[in-house]
C-alpha cells in the first residue's frame, strides 16, 4: 500500500460515508470486532485509513 496517497478519516467522515450510521452503532461494531480497522491518536481520537475503510466495505460486499 502506498500510504503517501492514503488519507486518514475521522469517525464523522466514516459515518457520513456510510449514509448516516450512528456513532453508537460504529462504536458497537468496534466492540464486536465488526468495524473497519482503526487506531487511536495520542489525544484519544480514532482515525481510519481510507484504504482500510475501502477494504472493509469490499469485504462486506463480498459477503453479501
Amino acid at each position: 500500500m502506498d500510504t503517501r496517497r492514503d488519507e486518514l478519516m475521522t469517525v464523522r467522515q466514516v459515518l457520513d460515508e456510510l449514509g448516516g450510521v450512528s456513532r453508537r452503532t460504529f462504536y458497537r461494531w468496534r466492540e464486536l470486532g465488526l468495524g473497519p480497522a482503526a487506531f487511536k491518536l495520542p489525544n484519544g481520537e480514532l482515525r481510519v485509513w481510507r484504504s482500510d475503510f475501502t477494504a472493509w466495505l469490499r469485504e462486506l460486499e463480498a459477503a453479501a
